[in-house]
This record gives C-alpha cells, sequence and structure tokens, in this order.
C-alpha cells in the first residue's frame, strides 16, 4: 500500500514537472506575450525627464511624461548600494538573477503554508524586470505567468549586464510613489540635493520606502519612515555593511527632511510655464532642421535658462514679507464698515453672474491659500468668493537691460491656486507711464531744466477735467525734472500739450507696448494699459543707452550626455529707439525720483545705498501700485492689486506705489546688496554725470521769481546751469543728427 501511495505520489510530481515545464515553455515562447530577447533588453532606454536648470545649475523644474532623471552608478553612494542590498536582496552578488533558496521558502511559507509574513522571493534583478515592463493580466494565472516571465527576463538580464549595471538600471526605474521615479528624482524630491550627496540615514529612508511606498511615505507618515529607516539599518549591521555603535548612533537621529515638490510648490513655476512654450519651438525647430525625434518630456534634456536662483528666491522672500503684512490691513479694511458693504455687493454680483445663488450658502470643505501656508476649511461659495475678490495679487519680473536676460520671474502669489500670470496682466500703468511721456518731450528737444506751469486748469474739451497734484500744490513753475521726480500731474498734463502726440505714440509704440493709445491728457497720468513684461522692456531702453532688447529666457539646450543643441548668448545689438542724451537724461531724474521724489524710502527706510533710478505708479482710488527701479545692469518692476480694482485701499499709506510696491523692490535689493557678488555684478551705476549736472536747476520757482532767475542765470555765463545745459543740448543736437543720417542714408548711430 506504502509502495503504490509513493508511486502514486512520484507520478502526480512527475505530472506536475511536465506542466510546470510545459506551461515554462508557453511563456519563454510569447504564448502569454511577448518575453524580450537579450538584443532588446541590451537597448533598452528609460524615458527620462528634462531638468530645468537655473544660470548657476540649480534645477528649477522638470518636464516628463515619467518624472524620472537617470544617474550613473559612479554617482550612487556606497551606502546607498549596501542598504539596497542588506534589504532587498542580501545574496544579490551571490546568485545569477534567481535566488533559489528564496523561491523555495516563498513556496513553502507563502504557498503551501499561506504564512503571508514569509516576504517575497523577488531578487533586485527580477524586480528590476518588474520595473521595467510591468504586469499584465492573465485572470488565475496572473501570478505564475508574471513570476515566470520575470525569471527568464532576470536570466538574461544577467548575462547582457553587470551586477553594477543591474544595480543602476533598477534604481533608475523604481517608484517612489508621488509620480516620482528612480533614486535621483526621489533624492531631489524628498530631501533637495542628488543622489551623490545623500547621507547613510537619508539613504535608509529612501531604501526603506520600496517596501511600501506610501505607507512609507516620510512627508505623509513620518513615523512609519522612522521605524523603517531603523529596520533598514539594522539590516546593514547585520550584514557587516556598518558597524553596531554606527547603527546605534544613525537610529538615534531624527527624520529630517527638505521636501521640494517642484510641479506644485517650485521657486519658478510661472517662468516654467513659459520655458516650456519657447523650449518646445526650439526642440520642433531642431528636429525638423536634423531629423532627430528629440522629445522634450521624454528625452532627458537639460535646460539652461537665463534665471538667478538667489535673486529669485530674494524676490519670493520679499513678497511674503511684504504681502503678508499688506494681506492683513486689506482684509481688516473690509471686514467692517462702508466696505464690508461694498463688498458684499460685489460677492452678490458675482454669485448672480455665475448663477450660483441656489448653492452660495453652502458649506463645503476647501483648500484655502495664505501667506501662513495652505490650510483646508468648511467654507460657503459666498464667503470663499469674498475671500478671493479681497486677495492681493502681485507679479515681479527683473532682466538685465544689456542683452535682455530674464533674472527673476515671480508671476504670482501662489502658481497651485493662482495659476493666472500677473506679469502678462494689462492695468493702468498710471504714474509708471510718465517717463515715457517725458522720453518722448526729451526726445523733440526738451531739457530738464525746461520749465512747466502748476497753476489750476480746467480742460472744457475733456468734460471740464481739472488734474491736480497729489499734495493738492499749486502756483508757480517745477523744472521737467523735478516734474517728474516729484511725479507732479498739472505740470505733466501741461508737457503732454506742449509735444506732438504722434511722436508720444511713435515712442510708446518703439519701446515695446502693445495697447493702442488713444489721444486724451489723462494718459498722461496713466490711464493707458500695459503689462509688467512690457513695463520692464520699455525702461530697459532708458538703463541701456536707448536699445529695445529681446527678453531671452533659454541659454541652451543639451543632452543628458552635454552635447549643445542649442545655444544663445552675448550682448544683443538690439534696435536704437531712444538717444543716449535721452536715456542718460531721464535716468539723471529717475535717479532724482528715487532719492528725493516717491520713492526715496527705498534709502530712508530699506537703507537701499547704491543710487537706484525708478518711478513709481498708484492708479486711480489705488486700484494698482507699481514700482520699477533699474540700475545699468538689473531693472526690476512690479505691480500689485485685487483682480478688480474695485477692490483696494482707502488711503495712500497702504495702498500708493511707494508703499504697495516699492517695497517688494527694496526687500529684494537689501539681500543684493549684502551678497558682495551679486552687488557686483547687479548694482552698478551709470558714470554718465554730465546728464546728473543738466539737472543743476531749482526745482520749483514763483511765478513772481521767473523772469529775474533767468535774467540771473544770462548775468553770469559761466553758471553750472548753463554750462551743464548747453553740454547736454549738444550731445542732443549730435545724436539727432546722427538719427537723422541713420534715416535718410541707412546708417548706424
Amino acid at each position: 500500500m506504502k509502495k503504490k501511495l509513493l508511486i502514486f505520489i512520484g507520478k502526480l510530481l512527475l505530472l506536475a514537472t511536465m506542466l510546470i515545464g510545459l506551461f515554462i515553455g508557453f511563456v519563454y515562447l510569447g504564448v502569454f506575450g511577448h518575453v524580450f530577447s537579450e538584443k532588446e533588453l541590451k537597448e533598452f532606454k528609460n524615458e527620462t525627464a528634462s531638468l530645468v536648470v537655473s544660470d548657476n545649475g540649480k534645477i528649477i523644474g522638470k518636464f516628463f511624461a515619467d518624472n524620472r532623471t537617470n544617474v550613473e552608478f559612479q554617482q550612487i553612494p556606497k551606502d546607498l548600494i549596501n542598504a539596497l542590498v542588506a534589504t532587498e536582496d542580501a545574496r544579490y552578488f551571490e546568485h545569477e538573477g534567481v535566488d533559489s533558496r528564496s523561491l523555495l521558502r516563498v513556496l513553502v511559507k507563502s504557498i503551501i503554508l499561506q504564512q503571508k509574513s514569509a516576504g517575497g522571493g523577488s531578487t533586485i534583478t527580477q524586480q528590476l524586470a518588474k520595473n521595467m515592463f510591468g504586469r499584465q493580466r492573465y485572470g488565475f494565472l496572473s501570478m505564475p505567468v508574471n513570476k515566470t516571465k520575470e525569471i527568464i527576463l532576470a536570466s538574461r538580464l544577467e548575462r547582457i549586464y553587470s551586477k553594477e549595471g543591474i544595480l543602476t538600471l533598477y534604481l533608475n526605474t523604481v517608484p517612489f510613489g508621488e509620480n516620482v521615479l528612480g533614486i535621483e528624482a526621489a533624492s531631489h524630491r524628498f530631501f533637495n540635493k542628488g543622489v551623490s550627496s545623500l547621507k547613510t540615514e537619508e539613504s535608509a529612508v529612501l531604501i526603506g520606502m520600496l517596501k511600501a511606498n506610501t505607507y512609507y511615505n516620510p512627508r505623509l507618515y513620518p513615523d512609519h519612515a522612522l521605524e523603517r529607516r531603523n529596520v533598514v539599518l539594522d539590516q546593514m549591521e547585520k550584514y557587516g555593511y556598518i558597524g553596531s555603535d554606527g547603527a546605534d548612533e544613525l537610529q538615534k537621529l531624527p527624520l529630517e527632511l527638505d521636501y521640494a515638490n517642484l510641479q506644485s510648490e517650485g521657486t519658478a513655476n510661472y517662468f516654467l510655464v513659459e520655458i516650456k512654450k519657447e523650449a518646445a519651438d526650439i526642440i520642433k525647430e531642431i528636429n525638423r532642421r536634423s531629423n532627430t525625434i528629440y522629445d522634450l518630456n521624454k528625452s532627458g534634456l537639460i535646460i539652461e535658462t537665463t534665471l538667478d536662483y538667489r535673486l529669485q528666491q530674494y524676490a519670493l522672500q520679499a513678497f511674503k514679507s511684504h504681502l503678508s503684512k499688506m494681506q492683513q490691513r486689506l482684509n481688516k479694511q473690509y471686514s467692517r464698515g462702508q466696505d464690508k458693504k461694498e463688498l458684499n455687493s460685489l460677492v452678490s454680483r458675482e454669485i448672480k453672474r455665475l448663477k450660483l445663488e441656489k448653492y452660495a450658502d453652502e458649506t463645503k470643505v476647501r483648500e484655502m491659500f495664505s501667506w501662513e501656508g495652505f490650510y483646508s476649511d468648511s467654507i460657503s461659495i459666498r464667503d470663499s468668493i469674498a475671500k478671493n475678490l479681497t486677495l492681493l495679487h502681485a507679479g515681479f519680473i527683473a532682466i538685465n537691460p544689456l542683452d535682455g536676460a530674464i533674472k527673476a520671474w515671480v508671476g504670482g502669489i501662489d502658481f497651485r491656486t493662482q495659476p493666472y500670470d500677473q506679469i502678462f496682466a494689462q492695468r493702468q500703468t498710471a504714474s509708471a507711464f510718465k517717463p515715457i511721456l517725458y522720453a518722448s518731450a526729451l526726445e523733440q528737444g526738451a531739457m530738464p531744466c525746461q520749465y512747466l506751469d502748476n497753476d489750476p486748469i480746467v480742460l472744457k474739451d475733456f468734460e471740464n477735467w481739472e488734474p491736480q497734484n497729489y499734495d493738492r500744490s499749486l502756483g508757480g513753475k517745477y523744472s521737467l525734472a523735478a516734474s517728474l521726480a516729484r511725479s507732479m500731474n498739472i505740470p505733466t498734463v501741461n508737457l503732454f500739450f506742449q509735444q506732438d502726440f504722434n511722436v508720444l505714440q511713435h515712442t510708446w509704440d518703439n519701446l515695446g507696448f502693445s495697447q493702442p493709445l488713444i489721444y486724451n491728457p489723462s494718459i498722461a497720468l496713466g490711464t493707458a494699459t500695459a503689462s509688467l513684461y512690457e513695463m520692464a522692456i520699455a525702461y530697459s531702453a532708458f538703463a541701456n543707452s536707448g536699445k529695445r532688447i529681446e527678453p531671452v529666457m533659454i541659454r541652451s539646450i543639451k543632452t543628458a550626455k552635454g552635447e549643445e543643441l542649442y545655444s544663445r548668448s552675448g550682448i544683443q545689438s538690439g534696435e536704437a529707439v531712444l538717444t543716449q542724451s535721452t536715456s542718460g537724461m531721464l535716468s539723471a531724474i529717475l535717479r532724482k525720483a528715487v532719492k528725493e521724489g516717491t520713492g526715496r524710502s527705498l534709502n530712508s527706510v530699506y537703507g537701499v545705498s547704491v543710487p537706484i533710478a525708478g518711478k513709481t505708479g498708484t492708479s486711480q482710488d489705488y486700484g494698482d501700485a507699481w514700482f520699477v527701479g533699474y540700475t545699468s545692469n538689473l531693472v526690476m518692476a512690479t505691480r500689485v492689486g485685487a483682480s478688480f480694482p474695485m477692490i483696494h485701499f482707502n488711503n495712500g499709506s497702504n495702498g500708493a506705489g511707494s508703499t504697495l510696491a516699492l517695497p517688494i523692490v527694496a526687500k529684494t535689493l537689501q539681500k543684493v546688496q549684502k551678497n558682495t557678488g551679486m552687488k557686483r555684478k547687479y548694482l552698478r551705476t551709470s558714470n554718465s554725470q554730465y546728464y546728473t549736472d543738466a539737472l543743476s536747476c531749482p526745482d520749483h520757482i514763483d511765478d513772481s521769481e521767473f523772469e529775474k532767475f533767468f535774467d540771473d542765470i544770462f548775468k553770469d555765463k559761466n553758471t553750472t546751469f548753463e554750462k551743464a545745459s548747453k553740454k547736454a543740448k549738444r550731445q542732443a543736437k549730435k545724436e539727432k543728427k546722427q538719427s537723422w543720417f541713420k534715416r535718410v542714408f541707412g546708417k548706424k548711430d
């Protein structure tokens, strides 16, 4: 009886072996789908994310189908390799792709004895096969088919790749959750550094995630991650990769992350939107010209931008520091009295416009933005609309006026919840427009010490409009320089009537503005609309002796191996849109505006000691606040305001350009000024001193003293004013003659 039983069992085992062999044969022959050959495995390439870097090599973003950045074996720390082997496959360097002991353990414990804690039997090589090609569904045969495929592929991988090559492929393909693939991407996500810089305990955290990348996610479940990290360190000690003392010390360390999700919380996400558009066009042209198939999302390209990472960080810090304070003030203003009634009325109109009357008071848990951090709260549609309406938005752009390189780009307060880029928003320019008007006047022969009336005027042809100065002052005459430096309205309107409007329109167009100018004296005070992007280009011409620049965002595009596909560098020649004398005199006046006029808090409050030229702007009823400041090497433009201009501060101490916009530039410059290298790079001043001398005349003269002033000037032929004025006039005359020759004969200035 026993003999018959043994014979029966033997036959069953033989039959099972034959069936297993037949099954493996079917899998091998591709009955259950294609099994990759050794040749195909050799040609395997991961799709790799393209990296976007700042001008000093800091990663600021990625473009990807799969968020993966491949690394070479030499870049991977030894401790990370040791952690991986000790935890996932202790006999990795002994087997040839399949660990028979592990397979037997799984067969007996997991399948026969049904022990869930028995552990997996897959080697690192088998896991690599799974990561490379995934798993398919075959009904109840899914597990055996997929496992068999992985065993076959593992054996082939071991024949064509070295052990180091397999480890590199594995670490480049392994998923870490959060749409992150590969060790390099994971290192940047959780520790904001490249894999080569990982510490032993950080390596253990990432290797620990491989068991269950959500459960052991150190951001979501730090306690789980810490416990798992220490298990990995125990494994490293067990297999002799670290000593017991070293393991104990590392296990006592707290879990420290430097989480950096570039897609939702990156340093320059608004900028990346523009980079992606431009890079896609460049790659398309490269492929057309060279018959290549580069893909921005898959080819692992390196896109070097013009952005200065430190300057960008300084601007972001200025946003948070200043706007968080101003937001509190605006919230307080609209929480009571007449302002609250006006807000409620506007909210009701919005609800009606959106046809949400039935649901306006229903509450729902929503993620909310605040400068203190995101939070979830149960809030009604009505209250949510009110909150959004009173949100202060802002944009900031910094550009090198010599080569057009964009050095900083902050398109809003939060890309995730407020994706519209404020740098492109068209808003009333207010007094930030005045330098364009004055530049046009200087182009037509006006001089800084020409005087403009400050007597009250009523414009009957324009609905009896009566312009008024901000300080309500009247009478006497102001020099052209003082009129702009002090942002005087009545003298500015008089200047508007003294010049040819066609020339003003020509200047406006040449400086790069897209919106048409409509003839009306109110445009002298800034009723025309423009964007921050356009304003930065225009003011660049004031800073660089009159050249219109073309903004540059991308310096170069290279392959992952360093082959250069595209390059753009060097100083642009630029089209001359203003004479050198005009830009020189205007810059001198705008330095006076910062030193003595509406921008004086730059020095007196914020301690920016380097001479800066600049102009504030405050639109009607404080709807928008502007400030544009510049040196010969950097133009910075910012604007602050709510989505609707009807939501605004009700006084100048909060809502004027000097108090709402200027501090963003000032706080940025504070940090630049403290950084010796950046100060030397960006805060250079012009050497054209004679343009400053051309301003050497009294700012204001009473009407009764006006004739006496000019009598005194012409009695003394050696006055500073006359000498400076004559010198500036000679320079302007010379340049206008050169410009005439250029127009007639096509000669360059």
